[in-house]
């Protein structure tokens, strides 16, 4: 707690600087910072408070059975938000305050598959408005008969990252198939890719020589997720072969702009990879691979979420798949 209130007066003493607007996106991390730490100190110095409290409250309770029991229900009303509180001890890595692109990509499974990506589209979309982040697609290519063949989109909200980099992934989906004519049982993969915006992606330089740039029309399932635009962008880095693409905007420029951002995210991605790939080899492989099937979602011949890192379950999909994954990403964290 020390350490966080010293951090509050320096920042403090930075934002009252003259000039300080004039970078507004660092001014604007450095008041998300200020005000979570802010936050953190009061709820940990009202908690302590509440606490000593009650126990001043209990050694006058006597035997007061009454009094005794509205003590009990405090205190395991403080116990809950000290435990919902917590999870960010677990937030505590490089990026994880920073916010998010996130890419899914259809796998094995044909049509199914591809609805299969919308639906973890929309899963993500409402955990994002429940968690009160702002999401946005930036990039959609639809079905030719239907759902998602890939689809990229950006959630911007205080430890976004810390909070959605465990579900990274292959994820699994069994169920009976709605475009079978025999509904027959079906299974489907989607990956799911979870990318931190980082100030370090800036020092990643890209040589204007080494891309193709390509714009055509947008599209997209009737306007449902992205703007209708006229200028959408794709970009190619022809050395790694990475292709980004961006449509979210209705002028090309912009579309360019958030299309070399997301290049640079890939490649500063691509390169901390490489570096996990060194420390593997020098810990004798004992790291596990990225992007191995992480959660199942089995909606026949029974109900079953179930997370195959951490082995939490659930026999409610449907909630899940609305956007409620605070179980699962919680216990994924405290794994970590």
């Amino acid at each position: 707690m020390e350490e966080k209130k010293h951090r509050i007066i320096q920042l403090d003493v930075l934002v009252r600087e003259k000039g300080f607007w004039d970078d507004s996106k660092k001014a604007a991390n450095i008041s998300e910072e200020l005000a979570d730490l802010k936050d953190q100190v009061n709820f940990w110095e009202s908690a302590d408070k509440e606490l000593k409290e009650l126990e001043k409250l209990n050694e006058l309770s006597g035997e007061d059975e009454k009094l005794k029991l509205e003590i009990k229900n405090k205190l395991t009303e403080l116990r809950k938000k000290i435990e919902k509180e917590e999870i960010k001890v677990f937030l505590s890595g490089k990026h994880d305050k920073k916010n998010v692109i996130m890419s899914i990509y259809s796998g094995a499974g044909g049509v199914d598959a591809q609805d299969w990506t919308e639906m973890l589209l929309r899963m993500y979309l409402r955990y994002a408005e429940r968690r009160e982040f702002k999401a946005k697609v930036i990039h959609v290519a639809t079905g030719q008969e239907a759902g998602i063949k890939n689809v990229t989109l950006e959630i911007n909200g205080l430890y976004a990252y810390g909070y959605l980099k465990g579900e990274a992934g292959v994820h699994r989906l069994v169920r009976l198939s709605p475009f079978n004519a025999d509904s027959l049982r079906h299974t489907s993969f989607a990956l799911v890719e979870v990318l931190p915006e980082s100030d370090e992606i800036s020092e990643i330089k890209i040589n204007p020589e080494d891309l193709k740039i390509d714009t055509y029309k947008a599209s997209g399932p009737g306007g449902q997720y992205v703007n209708k635009t006229e200028s959408a962008v794709r970009i190619t880095h022809i050395p790694t072969e990475i292709t980004v693409a961006c449509q979210s905007e209705r002028l090309q420029g912009e579309n360019k702009k958030k299309a070399l951002k997301l290049l640079q995210i890939k490649l500063f991605q691509k390169k901390l990879r490489e570096q996990k790939k060194e420390k593997e080899k020098l810990l004798e492989g004992k790291a596990a691979e990225w992007g191995n099937q992480i959660r199942s979602y089995v909606l026949h011949p029974y109900k079953m979420v179930k997370d195959l890192r951490t082995g939490v379950e659930s026999s409610n999909p449907e909630e899940i798949l609305d956007g409620n994954l605070d179980n699962f990403i919680e216990a994924e964290l405290r794994e970590i």
